[in-house]
């Protein structure tokens, strides 16, 4: 089926097009300003004359104009070629038809020179055909709904969190755009108001990212390439004006989009009221929409999970002061006198861990049990409602197709890859990577996301070590209290120590994993991003949950007993300390979860406006040396560039998926995990508002169908999750070994402490002169006794018993949840079928196309010749 060809390899055209381009279905190319030219004559066919667009893109380039005598031979040759290099880039983008103009703020020491880029009518035209870009067909009322305002205007309540924000965008039935067929697309009478600002975005930025400066097989090509080489300082779209509404209020007429989106959405008074996900699609494109509706979603949904997760905490609150054992440990005085730490630890009461031992009562009880399952019914739900949301979502705002139809080849794959093959689906020619050569690239990768999972089980075998050593330095203390608490010092000081080892390892591994993903040639941005993100998770799934699963489910597991200690590069093993390892894993989530969020947060308050703060002063003293007389005035694109360049949502997932994961994984340990969560997310919701919309220039307007990747791995969590917490149970938590002594022994718990603790061998105790007890099921002679193996038969059968229950349960709850609910399979196909009426060619009429916009259907296409570049010579047709 594929037929591929070797592109050629001095081509120095500005866009290859694929074989078929004079007929019209190329894979894209920039148009020639002469052709553009003659285009733009045959616009007056269907409207009004050409008219040069605002600017919507803006190029900077900062200058040190101090250098100019200073600088050594190479690093004048490096300048000279980012100079040409630059010129070049702008050449082939007026080549292309973009209309660029220049303003500059210089004085003595620099100048700052800004790009203003526009596109006119007939280039918006060529490439919102050739992106596939969705434009309306007809309007429909807007149906926006939420499943809690539905409940609680059938419960008769009032809704608090409704609020009337003006403006809102209409909805549309939409199909890609054809030039042929403007007159049948909503508002094709005026060419101003045609293109929304996010649509002149989408296109302007694809030319950026398509135009070569160089030689296209060296990598030279596109603004991204550009940035990374500091040829230009900056890119970025316009924001339509400042964020701050006028002094009569957010009821004065003329809002802008921008003003809105900060008086209903981004001021922190807002955090009760729901987000206008409309106004944010309309305003940052469907990809930031939707990483804002899965926050929100998500927000809501821990509502329940917090309140049933504080329910059971406060349960356990009840239970220290009435549980039995507790009391019998706390009132035993001499009674349980405990074997030696470490070698030359002295011997300890089991009673001078009362405060640990209650602490450890508030997490590990019955009710752990009912919220474990709770909280893997929740994620089942959680992932299955999302689904039908994300599908009414892309629905309404056009992307329902748009990675299987519309996504476009990325710009630098396409530049970089050998040969061009047919799409099987478009069934246009484009740029291929051989599968089998991609194959074994992502397999090279992953040894290399191997060598960095190794590293970080190296500094969680040093953190072990650590917290062995300090365990044994603090019990040496002559402080009793010290002494005493010398396990829970050396748990926590590890903790810390973990955390700092997360986020230092974090930022080199994400640098390694860009460098990967793009070696290994991924066809669009959706795979790619894809690909990036699987790589950066499943390093930072280990970063961050090594430790947490080290102290659930092997510390304390390999420890042996007096007289016969198992040891680590000659450190004996740590022991889970009296309260169990539960209490210390809950303490561990709780330092590197909410410490994480503390540490983000404040990092996202403070960073921002320090950067900002010195951006600002940085640019305006400039400005004040160049233009005293008008150093108050200030254009929009000179404020732009002082705000915070736009970073992406890789990191906001990110974080958010981790903490997921927190929440679900080990929620047996913490029940106020979700609580802890649904506090940061009211917090981050208004927070990330406020980046996007004040502090960081405004990104492009990018499509998206879903969150991606992200809900594959948050499905995965979800399993996982019932796993962890049916081991977490069966072995890490009391639940069953009282379960068991319940309905052996006593089922008011009596004696029960005894019941946990074995005494040490009697040679141990002779070499001692005197014996000592520890926790462990085995006899006299330091073997398992029959209760450890009774014990293990009944864990291994919770396990299994507990697996099969949540996810048959779950099963059912994702078969009783339809994925896209019906309503919106009728409006998709309602939108197909008017699609197909508005597109449908009249050849019982014409005989032919109906080619009455731009001469051709595809007229735009032309094979340009570049100053400066060569003569262009497209791909030879197959």
């Amino acid at each position: 089926m594929l037929r591929k060809q070797a592109q050629e390899e001095d081509s120095t055209i500005l866009i290859d097009m694929a074989p078929g381009a004079e007929n019209g279905d190329s894979y894209g190319s920039t148009a020639n300003t002469s052709e553009l030219n003659g285009q733009q004559e045959a616009a007056h066919r269907v409207g009004s004359p050409s008219k040069p667009q605002i600017a919507d893109f803006v190029l900077v380039w900062e200058e040190d104009l101090r250098l100019g005598q200073q600088q050594d031979s190479a690093t004048r040759d490096k300048t000279d070629t980012h100079a040409a290099s630059r010129e070049t880039f702008l050449d082939n983008l007026r080549a292309a038809g973009l209309c660029v103009d220049q303003h500059d703020v210089q004085d003595e020491a620099g100048a700052v020179h800004y790009f203003l880029l526009s596109a006119p009518w007939a280039v918006l035209c060529y490439y919102a055909e050739d992106l596939r870009l969705k434009l309306p067909l007809q309007e429909l009322p807007n149906q926006a709904s939420n499943w809690s305002a539905g409940l609680l205007a059938w419960l008769g309540i009032p809704n608090i969190l409704q609020e009337d924000v003006p403006d809102v965008p209409p909805e549309y039935y939409s199909c890609q755009f054809k030039a042929s067929k403007l007159s049948r697309f909503l508002g094709s009478d005026n060419q101003d108001t045609f293109f929304t600002s996010t649509k002149r975005h989408q296109i302007l930025f694809a030319i950026l990212a398509k135009t070569p400066y160089g030689h296209e097989k060296k990598g030279l090509c596109g603004i991204d390439q550009l940035l990374a080489e500091s040829v230009f300082s900056a890119a970025f779209p316009l924001h339509d004006g400042p964020f701050r509404t006028p002094p009569e209020g957010p009821q004065a007429p003329g809002l802008t989009q921008r003003q809105v989106l900060f008086q209903f959405w981004a001021r922190w008074r807002k955090w009760n009221k729901y987000q206008p996900l409309d106004h944010v699609r309309r305003y940052f494109g469907e990809k930031v929409a939707l990483y804002f509706a899965w926050l929100g979603f998500y927000t809501g949904w821990l509502l329940p999970a917090a309140a049933v997760g504080t329910l059971v905490f406060l349960v356990g609150c009840f239970l220290v002061f009435s549980d039995i054992p507790t009391q019998e440990l706390c009132n035993s005085e001499e009674s349980f006198e405990m074997c030696p730490l470490c070698l030359d630890c002295p011997f300890w009461l089991l009673s001078s861990a009362c405060t640990l031992v209650q602490a450890g009562r508030l997490f590990d009880h019955g009710g752990t049990v009912f919220f474990s399952v709770f909280m893997a019914l929740w994620a089942v739900l959680f992932l299955e409602y999302w689904k039908r949301k994300s599908a009414s979502l892309a629905y309404r705002w056009g992307c329902s197709d748009y990675e299987d139809i519309e996504e476009r080849p990325r710009p630098q794959f396409a530049a970089s890859a050998p040969m061009t093959a047919l799409n099987p689906i478009t069934g246009e020619d484009e740029p291929y990577f051989p599968e089998r050569s991609r194959v074994r690239r992502v397999l090279a990768g992953s040894v290399v996301v191997l060598m960095m999972v190794a590293v970080v089980v190296m500094c969680l075998v040093s953190i072990i070590l650590y917290r062995a050593i300090m365990a044994i330095l603090v019990s040496r203390s002559d402080n009793t209290l010290l002494a005493a608490w010398a396990s829970r010092i050396a748990s926590f000081t590890g903790s810390v120590v973990n955390l700092v080892f997360i986020l230092i390892l974090s930022k080199i591994y994400v640098a390694l994993a860009h460098i990967l993903t793009r070696w290994e040639m991924h066809r669009t941005q959706t795979q790619f991003e894809d690909a990036f993100t699987l790589k950066v998770f499943i390093f930072q799934f280990v970063n961050f949950y090594s430790s947490p699963i080290y102290i659930a489910f092997f510390k304390g597991r390999f420890v042996g007993y007096p007289g016969n200690y198992h040891t680590l590069f000659g450190v004996r093993n740590e022991e889970c300390a009296a309260g169990g390892c539960l209490i210390e894993l809950a303490q561990e989530l709780l330092v590197i979860m909410v410490g994480k969020q503390v540490i983000n947060n404040v990092q996202e308050i403070l960073v921002p406006k320090l950067q900002g703060w010195w951006q600002k002063s940085r640019l305006r003293s400039k400005k004040r040396k160049a233009r005293p007389s008008d150093a108050a005035g200030q254009a929009p694109w000179e404020a732009d560039y002082e705000l915070l360049p736009c970073e992406g949502l890789f990191e906001e997932y990110l974080e958010m998926v981790l903490q997921f994961g927190f929440v679900t994984i080990f929620v047996a340990a913490c029940p106020l995990a979700p609580l802890f969560a649904l506090l940061n997310n009211w917090v981050e919701v208004r927070l990330d508002a406020r980046k996007f919309v004040c502090q960081h220039r405004r990104p492009v307007a990018e499509r998206a169908q879903d969150i991606g990747i992200w809900s594959h791995i948050l499905a995965g969590i979800a399993h996982l999750a019932v796993v962890s917490n049916a081991f977490l149970l069966a072995f890490t938590s009391d639940f069953l070994p009282r379960a068991y002594y319940r309905w052996t022994r006593a089922r008011d718990l009596h004696g029960f402490v005894n019941f946990t603790l074995a005494r040490a061998p009697p040679a141990f105790a002779s070499a001692h002169n005197r014996t000592c007890r520890y926790q462990a099921f085995r006899g006299d002679d330091g073997q398992y006794s029959p209760t450890y193996w009774n014990l293990l038969a009944i864990r291994l059968a919770f396990v299994i018993v507990f697996e099969h229950v949540v996810f048959s349960i779950g099963r059912v709850l994702d078969l009783l949840v339809r994925d896209i609910p019906e309503s919106v399979e009728v409006k998709v196909k309602r939108e197909y079928y008017l699609a197909k009426q508005a597109l449908a060619e009249n050849e019982a009429l014409s005989g032919t196309k109906d080619n009455s916009f731009l001469g051709s259907e595809k007229s735009l296409g032309p094979q340009p010749t570049t100053p400066g570049v060569g003569q262009a010579s497209p791909v030879p047709s197959l």
